[in-house]
């Protein structure tokens, strides 16, 4: 689990080359003694897709010359950041401990283990992201089916992913096969019901990438009695995998928990799901960015609040204090400083990245994710 996460922008405003290579070179000297990188995640702005897997490729080339035989994680997404960026980094770190960290690649893509004893963690993540932009359930299937391999290389499959991220391109748009969100949530479901046996799904995240196409990023775990890992629900919400049909219309129900915490080795993380102004499964505070965008921390303060959870792990208490990570996507540019004013209000000083993104329902505006740790 991963201990600490930096945020960078660019010193100045320039181009797309000379911000991604002033973000890069902050990373290189940034990292903290006793820290090790595990996963970049890296937010951009371009024209189009075909833009976009040119400057991918690009910036792959650039990590690969930066970190030679320890290449992070890397996940490029069409996530524009707040004017004026075209680029905004975040990097997720972990402590030196007495550990086995593995910097592995399988058929080009990247991923990171981390090993004690029986317990391994492994994080992965770009799967599928330069593939088939004009067919989300293609798309989707060769990310999931990538995913699988990864893990099956290192012994694992999809029953020890306990967080996952899924970016689906022009997520509300309407093909001839549907909605892209309900395409993708199709085969997803197809997945989990072939290659999954436990009854809770993933902590996840569903959200909107600019110009089509899928990229999936994971977190798997895999232990022995140490190892303890607890599905949190909001009781003001209905669980997504029991959505009803007023919501759904005949399609295929979002397979997520609301939040998943993990303990081991006194370690606690718990991962709070995309998280959006919805009660029930009811969107609330329509065309109103102020009111979802509290409505969504009150959703997620249930969550972190021990009296909504029984048994270990859950039973950890966490505070703000403890928040590493906080992940806001905003619909619209113009919204940005309102989200980001209120959002400080709750929880000052904690380490935020805001982003430009669809969320998964056309009258949603603003969906947040949280990572705890202690």
């Amino acid at each position: 689990m991963l201990d600490k996460y930096l945020l960078i922008l660019p010193q100045t405003v320039g181009v797309f080359e000379e911000e991604w290579k002033q973000c890069l070179g902050k990373l290189r000297v940034g990292i903290p003694d006793g820290y090790s990188l595990v996963k970049i995640n890296v937010f951009i702005e371009a024209p189009d897709f075909t833009s976009y897997v040119e400057m991918h490729q690009q910036m792959m080339n650039d990590i690969a010359l930066t970190f030679h035989d320890k290449i992070p994680v890397c996940s490029i997404t069409l996530h524009p950041p707040e004017r004026p960026w075209k680029v905004s980094l975040e990097a997720g770190l972990i402590k030196h401990e007495s550990f086995d960290l593995q910097y592995r690649n399988f058929s080009g893509t990247s991923y990171v283990t981390c090993s004690k004893g029986e317990v391994k963690f492994l994080w992965g993540g770009g799967t599928g992201s330069t593939l088939f932009p004009d067919d989300t359930t293609k798309a989707a299937g060769e990310a999931f089916d990538l995913m699988r391999l990864v893990l099956e290389s290192e012994e694992m499959n999809l029953d020890n992913i306990v967080r996952q991220w899924n970016y689906i391109g022009n997520i509300t748009s309407v093909t001839g096969n549907g909605e892209n969100y309900h395409n993708f949530n199709s085969v997803r479901s197809r997945n989990y019901s072939a290659y999954r046996t436990q009854q809770v799904f993933p902590a996840a995240t569903g959200i909107g990438i600019k110009h089509g196409g899928v990229s999936l990023d994971f977190f798997a775990v895999k232990g022995g009695d140490e190892l303890r890992i607890l599905p949190v629900n909001n009781p003001g919400q209905v669980r997504p995998s029991q959505y009803g049909q007023v919501v759904l219309k005949g399609v295929q129900c979002p397979q997520f928990e609301r939040a998943m915490a993990v303990s081991y080795a006194n370690k606690y993380t718990l991962f709070i799901s995309g998280t959006a102004s919805i009660l029930g499964q009811d969107t609330i505070g329509i065309d109103d960015i102020e009111k979802q965008t509290l409505v969504t921390i009150e959703n997620i303060m249930k969550l972190v609040d021990t009296n909504n959870r029984n048994g270990s792990p859950g039973t950890t208490s966490f505070d703000t204090g403890d928040l590493i990570l906080l992940r806001v996507y905003i619909k619209r540019q113009s919204d940005f400083e309102k989200v980001k004013q209120i959002c400080s209000s709750y929880f000052n000083g904690a380490p935020s990245v805001f982003i430009e993104a669809d969320v998964c329902r056309e009258n949603l505006l603003v969906e947040i994710e949280a990572e705890f740790h202690k």
